[in-house]
């Protein structure tokens, strides 16, 4: 159709349907998931992912589930094919992964789509399609009962949208998440991935959601910390697997909502989580779990996002307290009593006996154990320093009467602000920072080295944007691993495979303040201890008990200086000292 009079045209149908293909497929592991999700609803028992250039030469997924005939074969690649529904209403029971006939004739769009499949393990047929073409080729071919399906080229026809597509080894890391993803919520199916011709993981069927988690993402001397605990409310059910107070992590990736079996984007379900779990993990560190949720297709809407990431539950805030409260219960009834066992035998809990486990108490029990396992835990063993302090959430003001360290010479009187340590040393008061002097100490720790590392679970893969930053990172191998940083090249991508232990930053802060070292001239290490114990060093606000502060008054008093007070990495004094004398002047009392 055209229109003389105006600039609106109709596009033409191969166009319009790679514009609406970009909706669904916008990078390689679009493909893997959405050809993991028909290869679920097939009912396979193994499914294997294969890729090449991170996905972007070639995507497959086969799978030894139904299969199809030749006349399934022959629609199954047309816009809106699809077995699953029939009508709009049958979106109310929807079970399957897939149900809008969408993804392969996205496929098909920007990829040369191939598609082997047998039904009963005889009479096997090949489809292949590409763009722009309206009729696919089908032969008769051989294979086992199942289907494979293969894209090749991803974008080869739009330069455009290819150009933005990252890095192989991005990609590739990409496709490897969605792949954990499905596998995670499918225990009961053996999963493979290889890349490029390796083998990358092999997951054989398990029986439970803590077991394939273990099985993902954890090590073995950490899969007996993980539990599992099971609720319901009216129309759903819940499963959450949930690390123990020995396993936390710096950042959120280890957190998983899913909803029927479908990972989906739910800040309220994983606020849950930690809500469910408050108060046995230290301050700033999160829980590690995931969250499944078993819902009658009619009190979910899974047809609001392109790829299903999103779903409008009928009654959000049930789901919601199902979960923290079935995690509080079994904190408090559980692991609390288990804990609190362990201590009691060992004679080393300086907390209440367990029939004091009530109400309050044990939440404050919970908060303190929860330290004590922190800084026992081989994992982080950055905690491990001289100055171990707790959070209490229900005090804001800290004041203790004076006390005197062992050998007399220091007076503890206080917190001022959240901010100082109020000692008093002979006719001396002193108001130290205690940000300041943790972050000093802690870097007069580093610079003398070596930097404590702990190894990743997962390594952290990242992109350089330029040249320059490549030959940094090349030059300074060596260097950035004495200040715990170990990286290694694979393909066109960098990996981060350990980093120090008392690292907190987030993935994206990491890279670049790891980047940002090429601007340190020939002070790299001085630069990192200065951001390494800035960022572990006790924060303005944080609660100190009489015992910790007092150790870090005493410390930071012995730090040497060359200049009087002592100065932090970047340049601020330690403390501020008044005399006996200076405060009966400034009253305008006399000296007595």
């Amino acid at each position: 159709m055209t229109n003389n009079g105006g600039g609106i045209q109709v596009l033409p149908p191969e166009e319009a349907r790679k514009i609406a293909a970009g909706e669904v497929i916008d990078r390689p592991s679009a493909l893997v998931r959405e050809f993991l999700d028909n290869a679920i609803d097939a009912g396979g028992s193994l499914i294997e992912v294969i890729i090449e250039e991170g996905g972007i030469s070639r995507a497959e997924v086969i799978d030894n589930g139904a299969g199809m005939v030749k006349e399934d074969l022959e629609l199954c690649w047309l816009t809106h094919a699809t077995s699953k529904i029939r009508c709009l209403n049958d979106l109310n029971t929807a079970a399957s992964l897939g149900f809008r006939g969408e993804a392969l004739a996205a496929a098909a769009a920007v990829s040369r789509l191939e598609i082997l499949s047998s039904k009963d393990g005889r009479e096997a047929w090949k489809l292949s399609v590409g763009p722009g073409e309206s009729t696919p080729v089908i032969e008769q071919s051989r294979r086992v009962r199942g289907t494979s399906v293969r894209a090749i080229g991803l974008y080869d026809t739009i330069p455009a949208r290819k150009r933005f597509l990252k890095r192989p080894g991005s990609e590739a890391a990409a496709c490897r998440q969605i792949f954990n993803e499905k596998a995670l919520a499918f225990p009961e199916i053996a999963f493979r991935f290889s890349q490029d011709g390796t083998l990358k993981s092999f997951l054989p069927p398990v029986s439970s959601y803590k077991e394939r988690f273990a099985q993902i993402f954890l090590e073995e001397r950490e899969k007996s910390f993980l539990h599992e605990i099971a609720a319901s409310g009216k129309g759903f059910s819940v499963s959450v697997v949930a690390g123990g107070s020995e396993l936390f992590r710096n950042d959120r990736r280890l957190q998983f909502v899913f909803a029927n079996n479908r990972r989906i984007q739910d800040f309220a379900l994983l606020q849950a989580l930690e809500y469910g779990l408050q108060g046995w993990f230290p301050n700033g560190s999160h829980p590690l779990g995931a969250v499944f949720v078993d819902i009658d297709p009619a009190l979910a809407d899974f047809n609001i996002h392109p790829a299903k990431r999103e779903v409008r539950f009928a009654d959000p805030g049930a789901i919601h307290h199902a979960v923290s409260s079935c995690l509080r219960d079994f904190c408090h009834h559980k692991l609390i009593k288990n804990t609190s066992r362990k201590y009691a035998e060992e004679a080393q809990s300086p907390f209440p006996s367990p029939s004091f486990y009530a109400g309050e108490t044990s939440l404050h029990y919970a908060q303190e154990t929860s330290l004590h396992n922190a800084r026992e835990t081989p994992l982080h063993n950055a905690r491990e320093t001289p100055l171990h302090y707790a959070h209490y959430e229900a005090e804001k003001i800290v004041s203790y009467p004076a006390s005197s360290s062992e050998n007399g010479k220091v007076r503890y009187h206080g917190m001022i602000f959240g901010l100082f340590i109020l000692v008093k040393k002979d006719e001396r008061f002193f108001f130290i920072d205690q940000h300041a002097a943790h972050e000093r100490i802690l870097y007069d720790r580093f610079i003398k080295g070596p930097i404590p590392k702990q190894e990743l679970l997962v390594a952290l893969p990242f992109n350089t944007e330029s040249p320059e930053e490549d030959r940094f990172l090349e030059e300074k191998l060596e260097e950035l691993a004495r200040l715990g940083i170990v990286i290694k090249k694979a393909g066109d991508e960098w990996l981060i495979e350990a980093l120090p232990s008392a690292w907190k930053l987030s993935d994206r802060e990491t890279v670049e303040e790891l980047l940002n070292l090429k601007n340190s001239g020939e002070n790299i290490s001085e630069r990192w201890a200065a951001t390494l114990s800035c960022r572990s060093a006790v924060k303005d606000g944080d609660l100190l008990d009489e015992k910790t502060a007092l150790a870090l008054a005493e410390e930071a008093l012995a730090l040497p200086s060359s200049s009087g007070v002592p100065r932090c990495p970047h340049g601020r004094p330690i403390w501020l000292e008044i005399s006996r004398q200076d405060i009966l002047k400034a009253v305008r009392r006399k000296n007595t």
